[in-house]
């Protein structure tokens, strides 16, 4: 440390900026004699004499402000008022010594004033003491010296210009400015930082305030692993060493992101863990609970990963996820995809050409709302999206359009068919097994997808030749895995594709077993080591990569969240009029009798009667029951009391 200077630590990081970094310190003093500890957001930070520090990053954080009338101290927010130079009470003895001292460049606080505290005499011209000369400019003459242009006013308001030698000596002293600057500006300006400010336009404009910046540091050191975080304002003196310890080791902690950024001649390496993950609330991997400090990582190469990612379907298990390579080796056949309204119908039409779907629970029909019977087992082939026009009125007495699928009914053929109809015969009978039907978009319903194929595909090309989402099954296991976790599920859903950035990387006891670390899903701080590869030089082992990773519902959410689209919802049916003036009954083509009639009877005394309760003069449609209740009293009684528990529906 001899021939160098020690600084307090605020006073060096003060005189920094980014381009200059990394510094090398050397703590060589401070408060706390032979090793300072610190406290910081529950870090502990030990600085002991003759430590290295290796400053990577500054960043202002604040402004400490002491009153130099009492020495009270406090912080100022950076968004805080306007700040006024104050003049030096200590003249100039000379106009150089003035203009060099600045508190910004020269050019930047033109024009600026200042008096003489004697009488001074320039070539002709004598000013008295006291009087005010302001400058306007800097005249550079070639071989002669340098003269100031200044303006000055005369005792009956006369004003003149008049040019003094730039080595003009006397007592001289700069006026306040009306220059205001923020603390953004002063903090930027390392001459504004040497100067003493006053509030601008505020109760405390007479406090005289001396300004230093707070920086927090980020630095690491030597022997210690980990990013240092620490406020400027410790109490230490350093030194810089920075010629003298270029060759220090000091460890460079690197996080997933920045490993992706080294350049391929650094792979493969050893690298040590320094931080293990923040979460992790994304992965269920076997290899998870190992990533641990202090652990050693053989990197083998960086890249771009194609990958999907499975769902199985909900059911009385807990629903999985999985993130699967497009290298898989398993081949998967499609599987009918379930629709639980029309509307999921027509969005899966959109994907799918010439769509067919089987009716998979019987639907009444409901004339006034344009929803037709369905039974179990029809098929429809979807035709297109249009519009119809429903048989009800709204309360305007106007007819109501709404958006529907429209549908071919296709009828199994007649296997008694007579061989010896004619041709028209049979053309008339192919027409009629292709009765169209509407489906309102709204209409709820339940539908399974008829597949015209049962082809074997590989998971890579399932993503080229269907849209997803898409329901599969793996009808043979990937055989370069010991066991294939896809296997056995009757319906996986491929929820979406995906190009990840990864890196392969394996444990130095398993150096062929390797995994996908994923950058954007995975925190964790490692650093390259020297250590040797545990494989013959040039010999690099064969690679088994594992190519299914089980994730969890979270990694699947926030998946979701990133392909987030903005889909309209679903439609809603149209309003109708329920007033009971206007209430059309139901309709339906086929009727079942029922064994129970009585119970029949009471349930159509009981609709009569609902017609006449109201709820602020508007009507809710007659909900199922969830009870056969034995006596029409018994029903008006449990339905008049759920009436009024949801009155704050309406």
């Amino acid at each position: 440390m001899a021939g160098n200077i020690a600084l307090p630590l605020q006073e060096f990081i003060a005189s920094l900026d980014n381009t200059s970094l990394p510094k090398i310190l050397q703590v060589c003093s401070g408060v706390y004699f032979q090793g300072s500890i610190y406290e910081i957001s529950g870090s502990e930070v030990c600085f002991s004499t003759g430590d290295l520090i290796k400053v990577i990053g500054i960043e202002l954080q604040s402004v400490s402000c002491e009153d130099v009338t009492n020495n009270e101290k406090f912080e100022l927010p950076f968004f805080l008022g306007l700040f006024k130079v104050v003049p030096e009470q200590m003249p100039y003895t000379s106009v150089e010594e003035m203009l060099s001292l600045r508190p910004v460049g020269l050019d930047d606080s033109l024009p600026f004033t200042f008096v003489s505290h004697s009488k001074v005499t320039f070539g002709s011209l004598t000013l008295g003491a006291g009087k005010a000369l302001t400058v306007l400019s800097i005249e550079k003459r070639e071989g002669e010296e340098d003269m100031v242009r200044c303006h000055v006013k005369g005792q009956t308001e006369a004003s003149a210009e008049v040019c003094i030698p730039l080595s003009s000596r006397g007592e001289f002293s700069e006026c306040e400015s009306e220059e205001s600057y923020t603390l953004k500006e002063i903090m930027a300006s390392p001459c504004l930082r040497s100067r003493r400010f006053r509030f601008v336009k505020t109760t405390k404009c007479e406090r005289i305030l001396v300004l230093s910046p707070v920086y927090q540091v980020q630095a690491i050191m030597n022997m210690r692993k980990n990013v240092l975080r620490f406020p400027s304002s410790l109490e230490v003196d350093v030194v810089d060493v920075t010629d003298v310890c270029k060759d220090a080791n000091f460890v460079t902690p690197l996080n997933l992101t920045e490993v992706l950024s080294q350049p391929d001649k650094s792979f493969p390496v050893v690298a040590e863990i320094l931080e293990e993950p923040e979460s992790r609330s994304f992965f269920k991997c076997a290899w998870l609970p190992r990533l641990v400090k202090s652990t050693n990582l053989i990197l083998h190469k960086k890249g771009t990963t194609p990958m999907v990612l499975l769902s199985s379907l909900k059911g009385r298990k807990t629903q999985q996820y999985f993130l699967v390579s497009q290298q898989y080796g398993g081949r998967f056949r499609r599987r009918p995809r379930e629709f639980n309204s029309v509307y999921e119908v027509y969005v899966a039409s959109t994907q799918t050409h010439s769509l067919t779907v089987s009716v998979t629970r019987n639907c009444e029909e409901v004339e006034e709302e344009g929803l037709p019977g369905l039974s179990v087992g029809e098929r429809l082939q979807i035709v297109d999206c249009t519009r119809m026009e429903l048989p009800s009125e709204n309360n305007k007495g106007e007819k109501q359009s709404v958006e529907a699928l429209l549908c071919h009914r296709l009828q199994e053929p007649d296997d008694e068919e007579d061989d010896e109809e004619d041709e028209d015969e049979e053309k008339d009978k192919q027409e009629e097994a292709k009765e169209e039907v509407l489906l309102p978009l709204y209409m709820q319903g339940h539908f399974v997808e008829v597949l015209g194929e049962n082809k074997k595909y590989k998971l890579c090309d399932l993503g080229k030749e269907f849209s997803l989402p898409l329901d599969v099954k793996v009808v043979s296991r990937d055989t370069d895995l010991e066991t294939d976790p896809l296997v056995g599920f009757p319906c996986l859903r491929i929820e979406g594709a995906m190009l990840e950035p990864s890196i392969q990387a394996s444990f130095t006891d398993k150096p062929d077993h390797c995994f996908h670390l994923l950058p954007q899903w995975l925190s964790l701080s490692v650093s390259f080591t020297k250590d040797a590869l545990p494989w013959p030089r040039d010999q690099f082992p064969k690679c088994f990569t594992e190519k299914v990773s089980e994730m969890t519902d979270t990694f699947f959410y926030e998946f979701r969240k990133k392909g987030n689209s903005d889909e309209a919802p679903p439609p809603r049916p149209p309003k109708r009029d329920m007033s009971s003036s206007n209430l059309v009954t139901k309709k339906s083509k086929s009727t079942k009798k029922s064994s129970k009639p009585k119970k029949n009877k009471d349930k159509s005394v009981l609709t009569e009667k609902l017609n006449d309760l109201t709820l602020n003069h508007k009507k809710r449609p007659p909900a199922p029951l969830d009870h056969d209740y034995e006596t029409v009293d018994e029903t008006l009684v449990a339905v008049v009391k759920t009436a009024q528990e949801n009155v704050m529906f309406y």
